[in-house]
Parts: structure tokens; C-alpha cells; sequence
């Protein structure tokens, strides 16, 4: 067996090289993510790289730590989204990479690591089998992927159309509209909501791969999203829209158009984003044709540590959640950043 030699010090563009010739990846392990969260969160990250004897990249694990009283102590790959984990060519730097992750886990006295791992895990490891994502197969043309679609849907997006809903794609220019729903929603779901800056550095970050989607009313943001595209697959994983304008149907519109974008863009697959099953957002999702694509949160703790709980549907969290919605929204935008910023 090759020895391997494990390394945060690896260049970002050898670093993205590697991650762009692996089918497993997603824009998650790119690079540009540690920045982002760097300049976002202010949270340190160990982008860690295994190198064969010649120096070949065999694997890369980019974690995050994240440290807070309320919610502890703890390294990530990768927080804020839903992936990460080990992203490995040679199944032998595997164990190199989980050594270091132990290895500065144990350094910084952190209480466990989390590797959030798309379609399969490691075997072995301590794994939460909670949540899936949502991934629609797309047709050669929208023509064929609309006549999929059951009839209640079609119908609710013919009634988006005619209520003079209006989409459009953009940057920068539509993120006062974007965070303005988005800030809303997150209230009503009793979350705190992420800074405008962190939504600002992912597509200022990204600009070739990234925008904003939004359904507007008279030139009204009702419904927007981030979509996101990475080698075959758009993805959407921030969307919301305003609850009073749900008779209209505009969420219907904004996954229409984003889906028919995925495709005159030559994308085989859209992912809709996590979900847990059985849920609302799981079945609004399934019915445009989605798949649940299993989700492994997988641990590296302490011998005799339980797993983490650190979820909404923690009995602990539930009063603070009842709280946060009846809490003004402009209020909410001012001290949710500071709260959501140690929440993975």
C-alpha cells in the first residue's frame, strides 16, 4: 500500500483541479467555499489534502471549525450546506484523511467531527440517516419534461402565468429582493437567518456558476432562490417565497423556470436540496418527479460520546424557535446573524 502524506498547504487551483476530475464531487468541496465561510463567519477551516509518494493528489477532506457556548464545539465538511465530506480517488488515503480529522479534532478539544457524505458513507463510521435531497432527472427538453408532470401541477403553474407573475435570473442586483423574502420566511420557520454578506460572497465568490432566481409582481419579489450549478446539476439549495401570495402559485413558477433553465443549459439532473422524509418541502418536491437521494451525516467521536442533537426538532430548541416567530422580521435580520453563524 502507497504511503500517503497529508497536507493543508496544497495550492487552491491543484486543489480544484482535483475535485473537478471526481464524479463524486460537488461545488462544496471547491475552494472558493473556505473562502466564502472565512470571509462570511470569521470561522477557521483545514482544507487537508493526501498526497501520494509522488506527490499526486489521492483525496482532500475540507472541514471547518465552529465554536460557540450556546452550541458548542465542533469541525464540519461542510457547514451551512448540505455536503461535503471525504472526496477520495485511492480508497487508501481514507484512512490518512480520518486520522488528521481525529487527530485536530482531539488538538482543538472539539467534542466530534461530521462529514456530510451524498449517496454513500464510510462503513464503520457513527451515521445519521435523517435527511435525503430531492433530485429531479431531467429531460432532453422541457416539452418532455412537462408532459411528466401530473395535472394538478401543470395547473398551478398555468395559474402562476396567468397572474402576472414574471421570472427572471440575475446577480447582485437582485439580492435586496432575494434577502428580503428569504429573511421573512426564515422568521416564520422560527430560524435564524443567515447575513446578506454570506449570500453576497457566494455569488460574488461564484459568479460563473451562481445566481439569483426570482419570481416578481408588479416588480415585487415573491419568490426567490439561489441556484447553483455544478458539472451536471443545477441545484437550488436557499429558496423561499411569501406566504400571502400562495394562492398565486409562485414557488410553482420559480422551480418551472429554473427546471426549463437547467435544461437549455444542458444540465441532466436538478436537486431541489435536503429535505426530511415525508415532510412538507419532501412532498412539494416529489411531486415534480424527484428522487430522494440519501444523505450520510457520518461522526468521529470520543469512545462513548452519543450523537450530537443539534436540530430544530431538539425538545431544547423548541421554545426559542416559538419565540423567534413572533419576533419582528427587522429585528430578527439584526441579531440572527450572529446566532445562525454557529449553527451548521
Amino acid at each position: 500500500m502507497p504511503g500517503y502524506r497529508v497536507t493543508q498547504e496544497l495550492d487552491p487551483s491543484r486543489w480544484d483541479a482535483y475535485v473537478d476530475s471526481m464524479p463524486a464531487a460537488t461545488c462544496y468541496h471547491l475552494s472558493a467555499w473556505g473562502k466564502i465561510i472565512r470571509e462570511s463567519f470569521g470561522h477557521p477551516t483545514h482544507f487537508l489534502a493526501a498526497l501520494d509518494r509522488g506527490g499526486e493528489v489521492a483525496g482532500v477532506l475540507p472541514l471547518v471549525q465552529m465554536k460557540s457556548a450556546l452550541f458548542g464545539n465542533f469541525l464540519v465538511s461542510v457547514p451551512f450546506v448540505n455536503y461535503g465530506g471525504l472526496l477520495c480517488r485511492d480508497p487508501g488515503c481514507v484512512e490518512p484523511l480520518l486520522g488528521a480529522a481525529e487527530e485536530l479534532r482531539r488538538r482543538y478539544d472539539a467534542e466530534h467531527v461530521e462529514l456530510r457524505h451524498l449517496g454513500s458513507g464510510i462503513e464503520g463510521l457513527p451515521t445519521r440517516e435523517h435527511k435525503v435531497t430531492m433530485v429531479l432527472s431531467l429531460s432532453a427538453d422541457p416539452d418532455q419534461q412537462w408532459a411528466k408532470f401530473n395535472a394538478k401541477l401543470r395547473n398551478q403553474i398555468r395559474k402562476a402565468q396567468k397572474s402576472g407573475l414574471s421570472f427572471r435570473t440575475g446577480g447582485l442586483e437582485l439580492l435586496d429582493g432575494f434577502y428580503d423574502v428569504f429573511a421573512r420566511n426564515m422568521r416564520d420557520l422560527g430560524t435564524p437567518v443567515y447575513a446578506k454578506g454570506f449570500f453576497a460572497s457566494v455569488l460574488g465568490s461564484l459568479p460563473q456558476t451562481t445566481r439569483i432566481a426570482a419570481v416578481q409582481l408588479e416588480g415585487k419579489v415573491v419568490a426567490a432562490g439561489i441556484l447553483s450549478r455544478y458539472k451536471e446539476t443545477m441545484e437550488m439549495p436557499w429558496a423561499s417565497s411569501i406566504a400571502e401570495y400562495k394562492p398565486l402559485c409562485p414557488n410553482n413558477l420559480l422551480y418551472w423556470e429554473s427546471i426549463r433553465l437547467a435544461i437549455s443549459e444542458g444540465c441532466a439532473f436538478f436537486d431541489f436540496g435536503r429535505s426530511t422524509p415525508n415532510e412538507g418541502t419532501y412532498n412539494f418536491k416529489k411531486q415534480w418527479g424527484a428522487e430522494p437521494v440519501q444523505l450520510y451525516w457520518q461522526y468521529l467521536l470520543e469512545e462513548g460520546k452519543a450523537l450530537p442533537e443539534l436540530n430544530p426538532k431538539n425538545p431544547k430548541f423548541q421554545a426559542a424557535i416559538a419565540i423567534w416567530k413572533r419576533l419582528p422580521v427587522r429585528f430578527t435580520r439584526l441579531i440572527g446573524p450572529a446566532i445562525v453563524r454557529n449553527i451548521p
